[in-house]
């Protein structure tokens, strides 16, 4: 039997207060992980997240930062080290969406902004954390994206680019840090039970209950954060020995469409 214990380990889970990055975290901590819960704004979300997580009998505390600014991600990565000691897993999950207009009406300030937080926040943490990282035998980034990056769909190429700009980054790390015992993958949500899978439910469909949407997905049910949960906790355990620089897309086989 695989060994998905991650007892010993200490996790760093980015945009970790509510949402995908909730359910990471605590799927983690069940696993037997102390979790360090980054959060940008929410503060009160964040320490739900960490009450849920200390339920559990694992540590945890609570960060603010946000992903864009350089000298408050090194303040928090200082800090989870001097708290928790050096860290082994980093999941890089803090997102924001687009404002879904075609490439014709979208600013470059918009594009910027996706890039900043999708690709550049994962690059800044990955620096950040590696020298903790490489200090032990084994150590794991993930780099949370989206199915966006090959459904493409129209409206929305701010958020696939950043995407497809961190899915870059991980595959690079990946190769770059093989000798360092650090594995780097990738795991791509469809649309998930969040408050941004809701925000886009209701933009597209006009209706606030994102669970009407369930007969028309795989498996009969929109996709929750336990299911990417899953996927983030089996790559980052000794039942992934031999994994790295790959994408798991978690969309029951296909995102159906929802329009």
């Amino acid at each position: 039997m695989a060994n998905m214990n991650l007892t010993g380990r200490v996790a760093l889970v980015t945009g970790a207060s509510r949402g995908i990055g909730r359910g990471i975290a605590i799927g983690l901590a069940q696993a037997g992980a102390d979790v360090a819960v980054n959060f940008a704004r929410g503060e009160e979300a964040a320490a739900e997240t960490v009450a849920a997580i200390e339920a559990l009998g694992r540590k945890a505390k609570a960060y603010q930062a946000s992903v864009t600014d350089e000298a408050a991600c090194a303040a928090m990565v200082a800090a989870v080290e001097a708290d928790f000691g050096s860290m082994s897993i980093l999941i890089n999950n803090a997102g924001i969406a687009s404002r879904g207009q075609s490439v014709a009406d979208t600013s470059p300030e918009e594009v910027a902004k996706l890039f900043a937080v999708h690709a550049g926040g994962p690059h800044r943490l990955s620096r950040l954390a590696l020298p903790q990282l490489r200090t032990h035998a084994r150590s794991d980034i993930i780099i949370i994206s989206s199915i966006a990056t090959y459904v493409n769909s129209p409206n929305g190429a701010p958020y696939t680019m950043a995407k497809a700009a961190g899915e870059a980054l991980a595959l690079t790390l990946a190769k770059e840090e093989l000798a360092n015992g650090v594995r780097v993958n990738i795991v791509a949500p469809a649309l998930t039970v969040s408050d941004m899978g809701e925000k886009l439910s209701r933009a597209i469909t006009g209706q606030d209950d994102i669970q009407h949407l369930a007969a028309k997905m795989p498996f009969g049910r929109v996709a929750v954060p336990a299911d990417v949960a899953a996927a983030v906790l089996w790559f980052v355990s000794d039942a992934n020995s031999y994994c790295s620089g790959q994408k798991l897309n978690i969309d029951g086989a296909g995102q159906a469409t929802f329009r």
